[in-house]
């Protein structure tokens, strides 16, 4: 149910048309009804409003909402992973008010009935979900799936995330399709054959460690055979989560060579690294791709930098607890992300120098959206007040009984973090508040 709110104190971002400035605002109807921003509102002008809320955003920012176009909610077929309202209220606790769920569903997201079965749970989450339909039937890389009726439906782009497109006339045709629909084809670039059994990155850690690993390399290819495809096609093309170097690079020259391909970056993949596997051997550091070197690391910052890769997402990847307590080269790879990612970008990008504030809102709000064609409207007068409040100077410890996830599968638990959700704000609706 909407209500009406009056937000003070704070300080305003608007990534889309690039103001900074001190400023209340109000909100009825769930649209922006008036910005304070020559002076603050006075007691007599908030008393004429009679907000059902008032939120005190003394220190924090003020920006439109966060967008994740690559989460797994896991329904239908797992809903004891999560749900699409556990999901959405997880997104909420994370500042995000719109999210883009993956297809590896079961069955998969690749009919429209499906992806009506989705859409409708989400009518009554905590945030806005769109839909990722598959590229082949079944995500079984055979056959493509009826991309046309997708798109009738409401997704917003194609992958077959969680398993490479490995047939190349396969991936050339979804490319092609997809050119006629304006959509992304998002690609889970790690060829099949190079990647074989690995469990982990391919590196002296592996091999110290004895655990089957997979070479960057398996990625490299896949990403270079794909923006080959896209170049050829004229279609646009979308990495999912980078991990190497080698992927940036090859990410770079394709726009330079003026192929429509983006980038995105998981905060574990820029925050993490194998080395630290062999340390508790904890089941939450596998994930796929897996976790790869400091040089990798280090590359994906420096591609966030100087906008190679063009956003961060969470690929928000829940498991249970006895799915996950069990030996390393058994556990289903994956973390939870979407509650820390926040906090890990600010304390990993912006307190290391690497972004500014503006920069990494840019990276969570229009430049995800605009892959996916997501609206995300500006901090003015009659937009729709979809909004993120936080706090850029809050030190908190992640702590598994604040998880909101139905899963807990996370390796940043108790780690001291700095920068934390105070509010998030959906259609006027205040979803989440800290």
């Amino acid at each position: 149910m909407k209500q009406d709110l009056i937000i003070i104190n704070g300080q305003l971002i608007d990534p889309r048309l690039g103001f900074i400035k001190d400023a209340d605002m109000a909100i009825k109807d769930g649209q922006i009804l008036k910005i304070f921003d020559k002076k603050r509102i006075t007691e007599k002008e908030l008393a004429k409003y009679e907000p059902e809320e008032i939120i005190d955003a003394k220190g924090c920012i003020v920006t439109t909402g966060m967008v994740d176009i690559h989460v797994h909610f896991r329904e239908p077929g797992r809903e004891d992973k999560e749900t699409i309202m556990s999901g959405s209220q997880a997104a909420a606790a994370g500042g995000f008010t719109s999210v883009c769920c993956m297809p590896n569903t079961t069955p998969a997201i690749d009919n429209q009935e499906t992806v009506k079965f989705v859409t409708s749970l989400a009518e009554k989450g905590d945030c806005r979900v769109y839909c990722i339909g598959a590229i082949t039937k079944g995500r079984q890389g055979k056959e493509l799936a009826e991309i046309g009726d997708l798109v009738k439906a409401g997704v917003v782009g194609v992958s077959d995330d969680g398993d490479y497109v490995q047939n190349p006339e396969v991936m050339r045709r979804a490319l092609e399709y997809s050119s006629m629909f304006d959509i992304p084809v998002i690609s889970h670039a790690e060829d099949c054959q190079l990647a074989g059994d690995g469990k982990m990155n391919e590196s002296y850690e592996s091999s110290r460690l004895g655990i089957p690993g997979t070479p960057a390399v398996a990625e490299e290819i896949a990403i270079i055979r794909d923006i080959k495809l896209a170049g050829l096609t004229g279609a646009r093309l979308h990495i999912a989560h980078v991990s190497t170097a080698g992927g940036v690079e090859a990410i770079r020259r394709g726009k330079a060579e003026g192929v429509k391909v983006t980038g995105e970056a998981a905060p574990h993949h820029f925050c993490l690294t194998d080395k630290m596997i062999g340390e508790k051997y904890d089941t939450n550091l596998r994930v796929s791709p897996p976790l790869r070197t400091e040089k990798d690391r280090l590359a994906l910052i420096e591609g966030l930098v100087d906008g190679t890769i063009d956003c961060i997402a969470t690929d928000h990847a829940p498991h249970t607890e006895e799915e996950k307590d069990v030996e390393f080269d058994h556990a289903p790879p994956g973390m939870i992300g979407l509650e820390t990612c926040l906090g890990l970008a600010i304390t990993y990008l912006v307190e290391k120098g690497y972004l500014t504030v503006p920069d990494l809102i840019r990276k969570l709000t229009v430049n995800p959206a605009g892959i996916v064609g997501l609206e995300v409207g500006s901090l003015e007068v009659g937009e729709v007040a979809d909004l993120t409040i936080f706090d850029p100077n809050k030190k908190w410890v992640v702590k598994e009984s604040k998880i909101v996830s139905k899963c807990k599968n996370s390796p940043f638990i108790d780690m001291k973090l700095k920068g934390k959700v105070k509010a998030t704000i959906m259609g006027g609706r205040v979803t989440y508040r800290s």
